[in-house]
């Protein structure tokens, strides 16, 4: 199989056209578009990516039949990235605009970034900007998704929602906004998630998709 050959799921609420061209200049020799379980089923390594409700994102991929694909991929053992709320759909349940049932293969809930500060000043939500990660001592496995980055990187964030796990051993990277550490990246095995856009994220994100690139099918 190919290393660089990589599927983007279509469920009508990503960028496709930045992850595309991300995914290209990170060295992605083929790039298909999967709408369908077979496509997803085929692929060699998945990407998830994802602007809007988790509620949505979950009707997407039922509406579209692909949902049980997808948790049938992640059993396979290949990569599979998910991307901003293609991250968050990863998670057991999703409580935007009422509680819903997610993919369930990174156990855990997604719930409200805090709304006010350690000092109870009113933080801004949508959280959107650059902030610098800090990194798990999970990140020192090669087959860990953010394993190339480097202390102190930093990368492009936009949402409300953060994902919340049951086990923090899930977590390979937070950052921190009015004191509190918020979930940026996650792992179990060969599914991993990225609550920032490594597609809107500069060389630090180009490095992130590329090392996705390189693992091992």
């Amino acid at each position: 199989m190919s290393k660089s050959c990589v599927s983007i799921v279509d469920y009508g609420l990503g960028n496709l056209f930045s992850v595309t061209r991300a995914l290209q200049t990170s060295g992605a020799s083929e790039i298909r578009i999967a709408t369908s379980p077979e496509d997803i089923l085929n692929a060699e390594r998945l990407v998830i990516p994802g602007v809007g409700s988790f509620r949505d994102g979950m009707d997407g991929l039922e509406r579209q039949g692909i949902a049980a694909a997808i948790r049938e991929f992640a059993s396979f053992g290949r990569p599979m990235l998910g991307i901003c709320l293609g991250m968050q759909l990863l998670a057991t349940k999703g409580t935007e605009f009422g509680e819903h049932s997610g993919l369930d293969l990174i156990p855990g809930r997604v719930v409200r970034i805090p709304m006010t500060d350690k000092s109870g000043i009113t933080l801004k939500s949508p959280f959107i900007g650059w902030s610098t990660l800090e990194l798990h001592d999970s990140i020192n496995s090669h087959k860990n998704a953010i394993a190339c980055l480097s202390p102190q990187d930093a990368v492009y964030l936009v949402h409300s929602y953060q994902y919340a796990p049951e086990s923090e051993a899930n977590i390979l990277a937070t950052y921190r906004y009015g004191g509190h550490h918020i979930t940026a990246a996650i792992q179990s095995g060969n599914i991993s998630g990225l609550q920032f856009h490594p597609e809107k994220s500069g060389k630090v994100g180009l490095k992130i998709l590329s090392h996705f690139l390189e693992t091992v099918v």
